[in-house]
């Protein structure tokens, strides 16, 4: 498996066939939309939708988003933060803001790898512990985290939305 960063062309829009790759990608997840509310229509998700919601990842000052690709086919993606968002925050560590695998593909080790994938990146730039917000509701999504040695660090409201959700934390 390979993990590329998913890089803006010209014009800083995202290139048209990835932008299609990763909106068919984000579509086989609808259940996990269906949690988070990110989307009007969890059935229905566009590549204007998904063009929009990677820009608004992207505008955050150290965001990465990685696509993880196996024999050449988009498997998964991670969006990153190379620090808390809020400027006002003293935390640390740098962030996995989304982990999303391939919904067809899920239970198949994608998943573990591309964390693995995501962590080795950043002991390799010197960090020393990753941080994750889960969403309460998303109880299968949080036995994973743990499941990776992620620990239970507080429960917060998300910052964007205000959804709740528990903070965790990986040493690495």
């Amino acid at each position: 498996m390979i993990l590329l960063p998913l890089a803006p062309v010209e014009d800083g829009a995202l290139p048209g066939p990835v932008l299609t790759e990763i909106a068919t990608l984000y579509a086989t997840n609808h259940a996990f939309f269906e949690l988070s509310g990110d989307f009007p229509d969890p059935g229905r998700i566009t590549v204007e939708q998904v063009a929009a919601a990677l820009a608004d990842e992207l505008a955050h000052e150290g965001a990465e988003v990685l696509l993880a690709r196996s024999a050449g086919r988009l498997v998964g993606l991670a969006a990153t933060l190379a620090h808390h968002p809020d400027p006002a925050s003293e935390d640390p560590d740098p962030w996995i803001g989304l982990l999303l695998i391939d919904a067809t593909a899920h239970r198949e080790g994608y998943g573990r790898t591309v964390v693995a994938m995501v962590e080795d990146r950043f002991r390799a730039a010197g960090r020393t512990g990753v941080r994750i917000a889960v969403l309460d509701a998303n109880e299968k999504g949080l036995a994973f985290w743990q499941s990776q040695g992620y620990v239970t660090l507080r429960r917060a409201a998300e910052r964007e939305a205000g959804r709740p959700c528990t903070v965790l934390r990986k040493a690495l």
